[in-house]
C-alpha cells in the first residue's frame, strides 16, 4: 500500500537528521520540517550549535511541544558530539542511545536512515498497527515490539518495515477513524474483530 514509504524530515545530513528526529518527539514532522529550516540557517552544525544560547534556540522551536527540554538536549548533544566525536554523528546503536535526547527510537532512525544500517523504530503508529494485527499483545511497549519485529523481520528488511507501517498507521490505520471499510488487510487486524 505504501511502496514509496520514507522519512518525511527534511535534511541534508546526519546531523540534520539527529536534530530533526529529536525535535520530532511528540509532534509531527510537518511542524519540524517549519522550525529546521531557520535553525540549520543558524546552526548549521554541531560546533555552531554547541555555542548556542539556550533562550534563542528555545525562541526557534518554541512552536513545537516540549521545546525547552529540546533546547537544552540539543546544545548537551552538540557540545558531546564536539568534545568526544570529532563534530560527527556516531554510527554505533548504544553509543547513540547513550547521547542527550536520543532514545532506542531516534536511535533506530539515526542508524537506519542516516547511515543506511539496520535499525527499526517503533513510534506510536507502528506499535498500534502491530497491536491492532496481534503481531504482539495487546499490553506491548515499544521495546517488545521492537525486539519481536526484528526477530520476525531479516535485517535488510527493519528499515523498509519500519516506514511502511509507520505510514499504514499514519494515513490509513489510523489512531481515530481508521479507514477499515477499505482496508485491504481487515481480515487480519483484532482491532476490527473487537469492533465490527
Amino acid at each position: 500500500m505504501f511502496p514509496d514509504a520514507k522519512c518525511e524530515l527534511n535534511f541534508k545530513n546526519v546531523y540534520e537528521l539527529t536534530v530533526a528526529v529529536i525535535l520530532s518527539a511528540q509532534t509531527t514532522d510537518p511542524s519540524v520540517n517549519k522550525v529546521t529550516t531557520h535553525l540549520f540557517e543558524n546552526y548549521p552544525d554541531p560546533q555552531s550549535l554547541a555555542l548556542a544560547d539556550q533562550t534563542t534556540l528555545e525562541n526557534i522551536i518554541k512552536s513545537i511541544g516540549l521545546f525547552r527540554t529540546k533546547a537544552m538536549h540539543l546544545i548537551e548533544l552538540a557540545k558531546i558530539l564536539v568534545e568526544k566525536y570529532e563534530g560527527q554523528i556516531p554510527s554505533d546503536f548504544d553509543t547513540l542511545k547513550s547521547l542527550p535526547g536520543i532514545g532506542r527510537k531516534t536511535a533506530n532512525v539515526i542508524m537506519s536512515v542516516g547511515f543506511n544500517l539496520p535499525g527499526l523504530a517503533v513510534d506510536t503508529h507502528v506499535l498500534r498497527v502491530s497491536v491492532r494485527y496481534g503481531v504482539v499483545d495487546l499490553d506491548a511497549d515499544p521495546t517488545k515490539t521492537e525486539m519481536i519485529l526484528k526477530e520476525a523481520l531479516p535485517q535488510e528488511q527493519w528499515g523498509i518495515a519500519h516506514h511502511a507501517l509507520l505510514f499504514f498507521g499514519r494515513y490509513h490505520c489510523t489512531a481515530r477513524l481508521p479507514k477499515c471499510d477499505i482496508c485491504l488487510l481487515r481480515k487480519e487486524c483484532r482491532y476490527k474483530k473487537m469492533n465490527p
